[in-house]
């Protein structure tokens, strides 16, 4: 069913508001006046957005919403605002719902016919993508990687072959095994090291794999991994030792046409489409 919002009527509303990720000073003027203005703020942890409060001198009670206690407290969130009470929901830095608390209540709003508004701001995502150096035309964000080694690498054998630029977000107590699990996996590829962002002692570090590792154990802070997507010619290279069967296969699998893949074919291995079309059909005749 089709579900219009048009967030300009009275209605009590669920505010997904972005905070600073390091430095008070990149906090919007509207984020500040949404949260003077709701009823109640959800936040990850009430001691460190209470310092944000402080701040900016506003007095909002805060209610503490984590991944611990958010599946219980979404409920009870949503009827508050069904109830003329209008919530915002902050993390301790960025915007919730990215790797952090919101989306549950984000979904669970949109269901009970609620607005939503998000109110923007800081990303650590976008700002380490803008600020690596590497392609930004087109990007796959994945967040945290599992913090079991056996599960990490399944998860970096699924991005392995994605052309473009990946961001991962890592803590400073796993960085140094995950950055051996991508040398294993993806090679020794272009990275950048973005840790710290937007505050005093922000570093961005550029360099393949091999040379960030031999510094990483003197690195701290939150971290953004941001990694050369596989290069064009390696994805060819890599489709072209498959069957040819095999090859136009794996176009179908992305929902491809059957006349695309089999000019996709051809072009990677620089035929005429009538040979891969007799090999792949010809031989059913």
């Amino acid at each position: 069913m089709l579900k219009r919002q048009k967030s300009n009527n009275e209605l009590a509303k669920l505010y997904l508001v972005g905070t600073p990720i390091g430095n008070f000073d990149d906090m919007t003027f509207r984020a500040i006046e949404v949260l003077k203005q709701v009823d109640l703020i959800y936040c990850e942890d009430t001691r460190i957005t209470g310092k944000l409060l402080n701040h900016f001198d506003i007095h909002t009670p805060l209610r503490a919403y984590n991944v611990m206690t958010e599946n219980d407290l979404t409920k009870g969130l949503v009827e508050q605002i069904k109830n003329g009470k209008n919530i915002a929901v902050v993390s301790d830095a960025g915007l919730p719902g990215i790797s952090d608390p919101g989306y549950l209540a984000c979904h669970d709003a949109v269901e009970q016919d609620i607005d939503v508004v998000v109110i923007p701001g800081v990303s650590a995502s976008l700002t380490a993508l803008c600020a690596s150096g590497l392609p930004t035309k087109s990007f796959y964000f994945h967040g945290f990687l599992n913090s079991k080694q056996s599960i990490r690498k399944k998860e970096l054998v699924t991005l392995v072959d994605k052309e473009e630029t990946l961001i991962i977000y890592e803590a400073p107590h796993r960085i140094k095994e995950t950055l051996e699990d991508i040398l294993e996996i993806f090679g020794n590829r272009n990275i950048t090291l973005s840790r710290e962002l937007t505050k005093k002692y922000e570093e961005i570090l550029r360099g393949t794999v091999s040379e960030i590792l031999e510094v990483v154990d003197d690195l701290k802070g939150e971290m953004v991994l941001i990694i050369e997507g596989k290069k064009e010619d390696e994805v060819t290279n890599d489709l072209n030792s498959l069957t040819i069967k095999e090859h136009y296969n794996f176009y179908i699998e992305q929902g491809i046409h059957f006349k695309e893949a089999l000019k996709m074919v051809a072009k990677d291995r620089k035929v005429s489409k009538s040979i891969i079309y007799q090999e792949i059909f010809g031989k059913n005749k």
